[in-house]
């Protein structure tokens, strides 16, 4: 049976309220990735003759994005999974929090039009619109998780110090997608969309880093327990 809810402000992990909010945001995120396939647009049956001539119908490019923003919009619900897992309860700025960020994440299958329609692909404008959407989500999900720690519904809140390295790599992400805007710009929209790939090296790396980091910051933690509070 679930328990009442301490007061106004909180809804505790077993309610039913905290769990309609969570259920609807996965709705959301499933709803995203599906839109991600009206940007794929069938090409005419001229083109099925061989594979050749579909993939120049401008196919490839739709396919590209598709794969690119499945991907993205994949690593965003479990990095949304992962801290909903450390939830104790949820508090209304949480919900609204997940709400600005879910904003960004349905916003995406727009954006990934703009670098998959093989008419605007090659265009600066449709790169940038792309990085600032997906930097504006990850932004907005690691505020989710710093506006649940100061509501006090995390189970098990790590040292503050090691929330800040965890904050730092996710910084990986919009700091590449960022920069490939200049890039977009200077060298053209090809090389601002290889410069993504340096994240599975970069992104493996960072967070290999921040795992032995945290790792340290909770060994000296549990060895120093009356100043872990301050950390």
């Amino acid at each position: 049976m679930s328990r009442a809810t301490v007061d106004a402000r909180r809804y505790e992990r077993e309610s039913i309220e905290f769990a309609r909010t969570f259920a609807f945001l996965d709705a959301v995120y499933a709803i995203a990735l599906t839109l991600l396939v009206v940007n794929i647009d069938p090409p005419p049956a001229s083109d099925w003759a061989n594979v050749a001539t579909l993939f120049d119908s401008g196919l490839g490019w739709q396919l590209l994005g598709f794969g690119i923003s499945f991907a993205v919009i994949a690593v965003f619900w479990r990095a949304n999974h992962r801290i909903v897992a450390g939830f104790s309860a949820i508090t209304p700025a949480v919900i609204t929090a997940n709400l600005v960020a879910i904003a960004f994440v349905v916003l995406i299958p727009f954006s990934t039009q703009g670098i998959s329609d093989a008419e605007t692909a090659d265009q600066p404008l449709a790169v940038s619109v792309y990085a600032v959407n997906i930097s504006a989500a990850v932004f907005a999900q690691a505020a989710v998780f710093f506006i649940a720690r100061r509501d006090g519904v995390l189970r098990d809140p790590l040292p503050r110090r090691a929330d800040t390295v965890k904050f730092v790599d996710t910084l990986t992400t919009p700091a590449i997608f960022l920069a490939s805007i200049p890039i977009a710009y200077v060298f053209g929209a090809d090389w601002a969309r290889y410069s993504w790939l340096l994240l599975i090296v970069i992104g493996p790396l960072s967070g290999r880093w921040a795992e032995r980091r945290i790792a340290r910051i909770r060994a000296s933690a549990e060895s120093h327990p009356a100043g872990s509070a301050s950390d």
